[in-house]
């Protein structure tokens, strides 16, 4: 037996291979600061950027131009209070931008939204706290409902709700269903962890949190909650479902891809993003090598869709090798 065969050229190799990934697999996160005149690179993040109304704009079409599925747009405005007041407001840094896209890129790749709190709130929790400073779940669907109707009405084509509030899949899509917005999809964070990877992304967003989110957060122990979860939420109405952080949850994505009945989605988040651009900027590792290896590992595991701050740059790699 000689399984080297299949290995032996490139030509083979390529015929062979199992997975893929395609440009239109891919979604970028990004990121857009009210108050800014030029975008703000991120420290922790080499390459990416806080973004004004008119650069996000710009790379969105970029985004466009190389065959992306979407952008996930997070916004940070000047502003914040207890309950996050300018998350649904209309004039809202994320809804104006979110309008911004639909207008700009709507008919080539899919505009999602951020539906969270976090950003929003003056505490950094992704709810409304009680008095005591816990997160109220069934209050904090309340404003999430809001949200959803808002980006929905800014030109949204899928809300991404990353709050992991019990019962936030079926709020929001009856609320959608009810006033006229039938089609717009619902991404549930259905096995979002609370992560320690999750660090660079906390000065993208200016965070203001205090304390942590492991009350709603899942515990990074736990592999079979994560079926429950994902159960849950497709009951509740949800067209896709993500697990985040991506790459230490390999084996809770699989878990997930082999019994979902909806597409299943993965964000390779800030700290996996920063870590390699670190070794790579040490000279450790081949930068480009990892980036592909690393996304190539996530869709192998299951997902559909892999949410990645390095898209564009690496739907440009993948149009050179065609």
């Amino acid at each position: 037996m000689r399984p080297r065969r299949l290995r032996a050229t490139p030509t083979v190799r390529r015929l062979v291979q199992q997975h893929r990934v395609h440009a239109s697999d891919l979604v970028l996160p990004v990121f857009v600061r009210e108050g800014l005149d030029e975008p703000r690179p991120l420290q922790a993040m080499p390459g990416v950027v806080q973004h004004t109304r008119d650069s996000l704009r710009r790379a969105a079409v970029e985004a466009a131009e190389a065959g992306l599925g979407g952008v996930m747009v997070f916004g940070i405005p000047e502003h914040r209070d207890a309950v996050g007041t300018m998350a649904s407001d209309p004039a809202g840094v994320l809804n104006v931008a979110l309008a911004d896209l639909a207008a700009e890129v709507g008919d080539a790749l899919s505009v999602q939204a951020d539906l969270c709190l976090d950003e929003f709130t003056d505490h950094g929790h992704c709810g409304v706290l009680t008095a005591d400073g816990r997160v109220d779940n069934d209050a904090t669907l309340v404003r999430y409902v809001d949200m959803a109707l808002a980006q929905a009405e800014a030109g949204a084509a899928l809300l991404g709700l990353s709050g992991m509030m019990d019962g936030q899949v079926g709020a929001v899509r009856d609320a959608l269903d009810a006033a006229g917005y039938g089609d717009v999809a619902v991404l549930a964070y259905a096995a979002k962890y609370a992560s320690a990877f999750y660090g660079p992304f906390r000065e993208a967003v200016e965070s203001e949190l205090q304390g942590d989110r492991r009350a709603y957060q899942m515990d990074p122990a736990n592999r079979r909650e994560a079926l429950r979860e994902v159960e849950l939420d497709i009951a509740e109405g949800a067209d896709v479902v993500m697990v985040k952080p991506a790459m230490s949850y390999l084996d809770v994505l699989a878990d997930v891809a082999a019994v979902s009945t909806v597409p299943v989605a993965a964000y390779q988040v800030s700290g996996e993003y920063a870590m390699i651009e670190a070794a790579a900027a040490q000279g450790w590792i081949d930068r480009r090598r990892a980036v592909e290896e690393s996304v190539l590992g996530i869709r192998r595991a299951g997902a559909d869709v892999v949410l990645t701050y390095w898209a564009t740059e690496l739907a440009g790699w993948l149009a050179e090798g065609r």
